[in-house]
């Protein structure tokens, strides 16, 4: 095919602008078929070991073309037989005529299909894993930085009690360390489907040996150690359980909802924003961290995967399982970049804890007039009204709130004047926000790292 004719179609943007080329590859062509080769190959060293007749030969002829896939010839194929794992038994034999009787042998398709689909889930995991890592590292130390800086809180929407920029953070932190631990348990949960057979009875293969169960046990232990699995599902259909996916993909949708909330919008309220090298790059940074969602595919094809298999999960499953790991990767990509960059604005803060904690401080007030011998309900009424005053200047005049100055003002609060600056710091009004930090980010957070920690370093360029 024409280079330029690749232009005369539809390409993914997932793949053309956003993923990286790792996850790409992870879901590309040439990994999946040349898994499959793996995979044929596995399948004939176990048999010979275990008795079959297959020679040294047939074996090394398969392993020298494993990777040298005419793919021009198994498109001709598949237009001919109608099935992609034939057209590549067939372009694989053509390339390994001494090895043609042999390959596949007593295997069904979701042999190749459904144990390639595992491995590349598990390969998924493991490239977004180290990135969700160090997305947490970068945040970690954003929090920690700005462990002890007030900013306002907010409940329902609404200014509240104030917290810090670096507890704030944490509870994004919080949410993400738990995606890391459903996206490590999901990857860990794998397993192999193993050589099972058509529906799932191993039939083909205990033919193969004569009868000699414990042989064909041994075939699927062997396969499955070979494809670098602790286990394989003791029991499948044709295909493995596609409550695996559902598995899967909950952890990747859960995740999108955690990205979701650490948002661009979220940080307006907290005078922060990404990094901008330029606007353009900004704009495609605020753009591309829309959060994936994950689409009813995988529970309505676990629902609807009837007796030992339909076949109604080919097309959605080449689909949703690909494209929730590509938008994952993304995700992670951008949210490294903006959190390595992120730009805190103390005055913009400052200024916005000005306009709303004398509110909050009312009460503060109103205990140092009570120790300076004011009476508690007098002080209280006083308050109520100026803060009304001050509130109608803020809501319906859209000037700035005066509280202060009206308490400063009357000459019923003279006795505390003198105290007004200490009662008004900020850092009064954090709690033990600071001290949270601290032991939120050394008991949960960096031991969570731990395993991470050779691949912290690596920086991300976005390409959008």
């Amino acid at each position: 095919m024409d280079g330029a004719d690749e232009f005369m179609k539809y390409r993914s943007p997932l793949v053309s602008r956003y993923a990286s080329k790792e996850m790409a590859y992870n879901f590309s062509d040439r990994k999946k078929f040349t898994t499959w080769r793996k995979l044929w190959i596995y399948l004939a060293k176990a048999e010979k070991s275990l008795g079959l007749p297959i020679t040294e030969a047939q074996i090394q002829e398969m392993e020298s073309h494993q990777k040298d896939i005419d793919f021009a010839m198994a498109a001709e194929e598949e237009r001919k037989l109608r099935h992609d794992v034939m057209a590549h038994v067939h372009t694989f034999a053509h390339c390994c005529p001494t090895a043609a009787p042999i390959i596949h042998l007593g295997a069904t398709s979701c042999y190749v299909g459904d144990n390639t689909d595992l491995i590349v889930l598990r390969d998924g995991f493991d490239i977004l894993l180290p990135k969700l890592a160090r997305v947490i590292d970068r945040l970690a130390n954003f929090a920690e930085t700005y462990a002890d800086l007030p900013t306002l809180g907010f409940t329902h929407y609404q200014p509240a009690q104030l917290t810090t920029v670096g507890k704030r953070a944490c509870l994004w932190l919080q949410d993400l360390t738990m995606d890391i631990r459903n996206l490590q348990r999901a990857r860990d949960d794998l397993r192999f489907r193993g050589v099972k057979g058509t529906t799932g009875t191993q039939a083909s293969f205990l033919q193969l040996f004569q009868g000699d169960h414990d042989k064909v046990e041994e075939l699927d232990r062997l396969v499955t150690e070979m494809a670098s699995f602790q286990k394989s599902y003791l029991v499948t259909g044709q295909t493995y359980s596609r409550k695996v996916d559902v598995d899967c993909l909950s952890s990747l949708a859960s995740l999108g909802a955690t990205v979701h909330k650490v948002s661009c919008r979220s940080w307006r309220h907290i005078e922060m924003l990404p990094p901008c090298g330029h606007s353009r790059q900004c704009a495609s940074a605020c753009r591309s961290r829309n959060p994936m969602r994950s689409e009813p595919d995988p529970l309505q094809t676990a629902s609807v995967q009837w007796l030992e298999r339909t076949l109604d999960d080919s097309a959605n499953r080449r689909i949703s399982l690909a494209e929730s790991f590509l938008t994952a990767d993304i995700i992670l990509s951008t949210l490294q970049n903006i959190s390595e960059g992120l730009v805190v604005y103390p005055k913009v803060i400052e200024r916005h804890i000005r306009q709303e904690l004398p509110f909050m401080a009312t009460e503060n007030i109103i205990m140092a007039v009570v120790k300076a011998g004011g009476n508690r309900q007098d002080c209280h009424e006083k308050i109520r009204v100026l803060s009304q005053e001050a509130a109608a200047v803020v809501k319906q005049e859209g000037g700035d709130n005066d509280l202060l100055a009206r308490v400063q003002k009357d000459p019923y609060f003279a006795p505390i004047l003198g105290q007004l600056d200490a009662i008004l710091e900020p850092k009064t009004f954090i709690g033990r926000a600071p001290q949270q930090v601290a032991r939120f980010l050394s008991e949960e957070v960096r031991p969570l790292l731990e395993p991470y920690r050779s691949k912290m370093d690596v920086k991300i360029e976005l390409e959008l």
